[in-house]
């Protein structure tokens, strides 16, 4: 259920030290992945119109829309600024007055409370040309509506370390309860890693299905309380449209009345179109863990990093592009569309 972790077990080698009986799926771990088509296309839409700013983080730049990407909008003249943080984006309004900026607020739990402080602080001092067009999500109603279609064969989850320092180890217990899965929380070195897997396994093994934290360095069993009431000072939870999973209920982040002033979707009178899949493109069963990325007749073909056809190729975290990036011999289409003979995997013997 996160994107670091999936470039992380990729880069440093942990898939290929596990043995056969222990699989990784990637599911809906990376914010831009999940993002719905319909808010590309009033990004775009925005981008469009006269004295308008998008400002946003880098990796959304290049997802493709119906009638083309950001990238495409600011080649045609429109003002695209990557920015780093919200903060960035609240300076640039500030230092650009005369431009109305709209700040792409995408991401799960770890980004939200940056983009309340955020409108919270343009609300003190009266900022009137900065808004924001959310699309924040929540992970444990994704985790659930996973669970609930019934056909993804997940024996546990390892958690997010990033959304877990905020919103806790506890928050993960009704998953556990409810369904009977395992929830373990980890970070990202390869010790840790392997440390969250081993705990899953022995999970597994002994019939067990609880909530376990072994990133006690950062996560706490309540996480961040402070990051979250500006969370819920500034926002309230509201269903929301995830690609390829469709509207699940309280999973997504509205501003609350009080705020409405700085909706970029009203106060610019934006259209939300229905979402799609590009033709032959399989990034939403991907993000559901049905299949894998080189199971993807366009992996690593008509689709790579370069030219990416779905949002699991274009972001950096995203499960087509580690899987591009750092499978190696595991993931032989890559080799091949790179125009290389994929080396042979290494003989039991040598392990």
């Amino acid at each position: 259920m996160c994107g670091t972790h999936t470039v992380a077990l990729l880069r440093t080698g942990v898939r290929s030290l596990l043995p056969e009986g222990v699989r990784l799926i990637s599911g809906p771990g990376c914010p831009v992945c999940v993002t719905a088509q319909g808010y590309i296309d009033a990004a775009c839409q925005a981008a469009q119109m006269p004295g308008v700013t998008i400002c946003t983080y880098g990796d959304m730049v290049r997802v493709p829309g119906c009638g083309g990407s950001l990238a495409e909008r600011r080649a045609a003249g429109a003002r695209v600024v990557v920015v780093y943080s919200a903060r960035d984006a609240l300076r640039y309004a500030e230092a650009h007055p005369d431009t109305t900026v709209v700040f792409l607020a995408v991401g799960f739990e770890t980004t939200a409370p940056a983009t309340a402080a955020v409108v919270l602080d343009a609300a003190a001092r009266e900022i009137p040309n900065f808004v924001v067009l959310t699309s924040h999500k929540l992970v444990i109603p994704a985790m659930r509506a996973l669970l609930s279609s019934g056909d993804v064969p997940i024996d546990g989850f390892l958690c997010p370390g990033h959304v877990s320092v905020i919103i806790g180890a506890y928050a993960y217990t009704g998953v556990a309860r409810e369904f009977g899965k395992s929830c373990v929380i980890a970070g990202f070195e390869p010790a840790q890693m392997l440390d969250g897997i081993l705990h899953l396994v022995q999970q597994r093994a002994t019939g067990r299905a609880e909530v376990e934290n072994v990133y006690g360095v950062a996560v706490t069993e309540a996480g961040n309380r402070v990051a979250w009431r500006f969370v819920d000072d500034v926002f309230e939870t509201a269903d929301a449209e995830w690609r390829a999973l469709g509207v699940i209920p309280g999973s997504g982040l509205t501003l609350r009345a009080e705020f409405a002033r700085f909706d970029a979707a009203a106060r610019l009178g934006l259209e939300t179109r229905g979402s799609y899949e590009p033709a032959g493109c399989r990034c939403g069963d991907v993000l559901q863990g049905r299949i894998a990325p080189q199971e993807c007749p366009l992996f690593g073909r008509s689709c790579t990093p370069t030219n990416p056809v779905g949002p699991c190729m274009v972001s950096s975290e995203g499960t087509c592009a580690a899987h591009y990036k750092y499978g190696g011999a595991v993931t032989g289409v890559a080799w091949e569309a790179r125009g290389l003979t994929a080396p042979e995997p290494p003989s039991k013997g040598r392990h």
